[in-house]
């Protein structure tokens, strides 16, 4: 994994408290930012509860994307604001869809069509390589313009056809590394449960720890 960033490095990191919007219209991505922030005990109300409008993600990566959102919600609400910006970034496909990982969807959301996409583009290659990665930004911005960012991935293979009705997204299609099961056949705690409950093994659970030691512990 890369070096990190400057604000990860940073001894001084701002602490969340109190309420913060979850900067986010995807009802799977809430679900699983509420599960993480809840043992803090931070009151998390979602972008969506409050009308927010979705902000046009203009950035060239998933960091800048984050940003992007988290900072718009956290000046339309005058609170903190916590944003995730996460995709599936395939080596075969030279890393597609990536930041494009939601727009494979449509406008429909429909992940049983975009994960159709990619198996029919793997096949189109004959790729025999089916290791692919989830990448996760988080991005805390305040009202003020101070943002925390951090970073997580998990690297795994692709299955087909997908397994499992649990998470969302590309999850059914995504098998990480060193299990038998994919992201879709694994329950809430599996997925992204952080110690006690669970391992903290997906993407967004990775960046998560990252961000709970700097801003909640």
């Amino acid at each position: 994994m890369s070096a990190a960033a400057p604000s990860e490095q940073s001894q001084a990191h701002r602490r969340i408290a109190g309420r913060i919007v979850i900067a986010t219209h995807n009802p799977g991505k809430l679900g699983e930012l509420r599960e993480l922030l809840s043992p803090y005990g931070i009151e998390a109300v979602s972008a969506g509860e409050l009308g927010l409008d979705e902000p046009e993600e203009t950035g060239a990566s998933f960091r800048a994307n984050a940003r992007i959102k988290a900072q718009a919600a956290a000046a339309a609400a005058q609170l903190p604001a916590f944003a995730d910006d996460s995709g599936l970034a395939v080596e075969a496909l030279d890393g597609a869809p990536g930041i494009h990982s939601a727009r494979w969807a449509g406008p429909d959301k429909d992940f049983d069509a975009a994960m159709q996409k990619i198996e029919d583009l793997l096949r189109e290659r004959s790729a025999t390589d089916r290791r692919a990665h989830f990448v996760s930004a988080l991005c805390v911005a305040w009202p003020d313009g101070h943002v925390e960012e951090f970073e997580g991935r998990v690297d795994g293979v692709l299955v087909w056809p997908p397994r499992g009705t649990a998470g969302f997204g590309y999850d059914p299609m995504f098998r990480p590394d060193g299990h038998t099961r994919t992201f879709g056949q694994m329950s809430a705690d599996e997925k992204h449960g952080l110690p006690p409950k669970g391992k903290g093994l997906s993407h967004r659970a990775r960046a998560f720890l990252k961000l709970a030691e700097a801003c909640l512990e």
